[in-house]
């Protein structure tokens, strides 16, 4: 238990002089330290608003220009854990300096015993004060004005201005803080470093934890049926977003053309040959190959050719062939081959199987009709997918018929066969699959409660499947 002061002291107290001690040029260098301080936690703080404000525009200019903070911020933001990470240790360093020294300024600032006496005016207003009661106020009043004033002067001048400021100005600040935030991205590697990785183990735990970790596809698909199926117009909703969840997870080989249904030309046709087959497939690249389609020598732009319409038939047509082919195999994923459509500025590449031989071709439209559905242009007379619907329970499809485009046009959901279609990617890759050999025609397949009736077949494939629904 403290002492109690004697009361003497209490009245020595009351009468004490207020005034400031400003003469110590400890205190002045501490002004001044907290001033510089509270300038660094500004240009720190607006700099995350700056960095990572950054647009792909903003970019595009800093790697044009080849400054040399320009390439530092570059390099920054190769890495925007650390970069983010080291901000805010920065950060905080700095306001923890800032604390302690107004701690300091504030103590010397005032004379000894200011706070004791602002408590015995205080407690004088509602009682008789005890010295041990104005002590603990007097504690209390120092440090809320600390903490208070402290806390005002970092949110406003701290975080609030600079991060208006950088917002308005992020490239103008990133430039300005691009070596001072090397130099320390470097002093503060360890402790970043630390940071960085305590933060992909705990994200890690809590994905492993959270239910959400192991949604299934059929317990998303529901949530958007539940969400969506009252609206107007909602089937065609539900679908899109069906396949935006999927995306992920399509390869090219499900949206692909095969070989036997593109249409290319051989390099050595000639020149009235290779319009008359522009002219009937109507398509703007056509693929050119040599002996046969696993040696593609290039793609031909049917734009570079109106410029040789009336050209004899022995124009040298082949000059103008881009031999830039793109390749991509079977396996990859089309959200994938859609970036590097876009990072190549490309509409088509040949698809090529495990052993390097040409399977076919996938285009950027087959990539967007995956999530939209069929994109129909004024030059597109026939549907692509060809069947017939016999009634709201049988379709007629050619085997050929991709797997996912049947599913579609029945309205059943696109992973309704993934237990066993294996490698298949069309209707008769499907049966082939279930069955194990090549059915003969007249016979019927069934997979739970859908059947598949085989209408004509030859000795190499299946040409026509009936597809029956279930009644239910």
């Amino acid at each position: 238990m403290e002492p109690e002061p004697h009361s003497d002291s209490l009245i020595d107290l009351a009468s004490a002089p207020l005034l400031l001690d400003v003469s110590s040029p400890e205190l002045l260098l501490g002004l001044l330290a907290i001033v510089l301080l509270l300038g660094c936690s500004a240009l720190i703080s607006g700099s995350e608003v700056a960095y990572f404000s950054l647009t792909y525009e903003d970019f595009k200019e800093l790697k044009a220009a080849e400054s040399v903070n320009g390439v530092r911020i570059l390099k920054l933001t190769e890495q925007p854990r650390r970069l983010l990470a080291t901000i805010l240790i920065s950060n905080n360093f700095i306001n923890i300096a800032i604390v302690i020294l107004s701690d300091f300024v504030l103590q010397n600032l005032l004379l000894p015993g200011t706070f004791e006496q602002w408590s015995l005016t205080i407690l004088g207003w509602f009682t008789t004060p005890n010295a041990l009661q104005v002590a603990r106020l007097g504690r209390f009043i120092s440090f809320l004005i600390t903490v208070a004033g402290v806390t005002f002067l970092l949110v406003l001048f701290g975080e609030v201005a600079p991060k208006i400021y950088a917002k308005l100005n992020n490239k103008r600040l990133a430039l300005l803080m691009a070596q001072p935030l090397s130099v320390l991205l470097a002093v503060f590697r360890p402790f970043s470093m630390l940071l960085v990785g305590s933060t992909r183990l705990i994200e890690r735990r809590l994905a492993h934890r959270s239910p959400s970790a192991n949604t299934s596809r059929e317990e998303i698909d529901e949530a958007i049926e539940l969400t969506v199926r009252q609206e107007q117009g909602a089937r065609r909703d539900i679908d899109i977003l069906k396949s935006i969840v999927k995306f992920g997870d399509v390869t090219v080989k499900q949206i692909m053309r095969s070989r036997v249904d593109v249409v290319a030309v051989d390099f050595r046709v000639g020149y009235h040959e290779l319009l008359a087959l522009v002219k009937e497939s109507g398509y703007s690249r056509i693929p050119v190959y040599e002996n046969d389609f696993d040696n593609v020598a290039g793609i031909l732009y049917v734009k570079d050719l109106l410029g040789h319409l009336n050209e004899a038939d022995g124009f040298e047509w082949q000059e103008l062939i881009r031999t830039d082919v793109y390749y991509v195999p079977e396996a990859k994923k089309i959200h994938d081959l859609l970036k590097e459509f876009q990072q190549e500025r490309l509409h088509l590449a040949i698809v090529v199987d495990e052993y390097g031989g040409s399977s076919g071709i996938v285009t950027l439209e087959d990539i967007m009709e995956e999530v939209i559905g069929e994109i129909k242009d004024e030059f597109d007379d026939e549907v692509e997918v060809v069947y017939r619907k016999i009634d709201d329970y049988n379709y007629l499809f050619e085997g050929k018929t991709l797997l996912n485009d049947a599913c579609r046009i029945v309205g059943i959901d696109t992973n309704t066969f993934d237990e066993v279609k294996g490698e298949a990617d069309s209707l008769a890759g499907l049966i082939l699959e279930i069955q194990g050999l090549l059915p003969k025609a007249d016979s019927t397949i069934t997979y739970e409660s859908y059947q598949f009736k085989i209408v004509s077949v030859n000795k190499r494939r299946i040409e026509q499947i009936l597809f029956t629904l279930p009644k239910n």
